[in-house]
């Protein structure tokens, strides 16, 4: 598996080795002590999650606070999806700014997505299924989210504003300017 930095350094895309003949493939999509050397610090994944959308569904942009901040490493079963991630750390260099990649069931890409970043994903085909990896449970009074369409953002989401489909909850989320819900920079998360 090869690990690649992204323009924001802590979002990494892995990019599996895939076998592949008359068969079909085989690909190890996940190796704990192969990312965990990467990273320098440890991560330890307890709660697998799926969803199967429509084109045009937009989901996101969304993370949990301390002490449910949650890491995501994400991937595309089936289909296709742009998948976003968006620096939410007071301070940060790179504080507001988003890097986004395709990953598809194709391309086998995986996106890590650590605590401190907001996180979305559009799905680009019919009967995709994308799946992730989460470090804490689900935590329903930690649960925020960011407006997609947050202009200061400047992210393109490669569908029509009039195709998307989005829950109402999505549909009324702040802008990155209008919530105090944010992750310091420097913090140490993992602790």
């Amino acid at each position: 598996m090869k690990f690649v930095r992204t323009a924001i350094p802590e979002v990494i895309i892995c990019e599996p080795k895939v076998h592949g003949d008359e068969r079909g493939y085989f690909v190890e999509t996940f190796r704990q002590d192969k990312l965990e050397e990467f990273l320098g610090y440890s991560i330890n994944f307890c709660q697998d999650n799926e969803s199967k959308s429509s084109r045009g569904v937009l989901r996101g942009l969304h993370y949990q606070l301390h002490p449910a901040a949650q890491t995501k490493l994400v991937r595309v079963i089936q289909g296709r999806v742009l998948d976003v991630a968006v620096d939410i750390r007071k301070n940060s260099p790179t504080f507001g700014k988003h890097v986004a990649f395709e990953l598809s069931a194709e391309n086998k890409r995986q996106m890590l997505v650590p605590r401190g970043f907001a996180h979305g994903f559009v799905v680009l085909e019919d009967d995709t299924v994308f799946a992730y990896k989460v470090d804490n449970y689900y935590s329903p009074e930690n649960d925020r989210g960011i407006a997609f369409n947050d202009e200061a953002l400047g992210i393109e989401w490669m569908v029509a504003h009039d195709e998307l489909k989005l829950s109402a909850k999505d549909q009324t989320q702040p802008k990155l300017s209008e919530t105090n819900d944010l992750f310091e920079y420097g913090m140490d998360y993992y602790a």
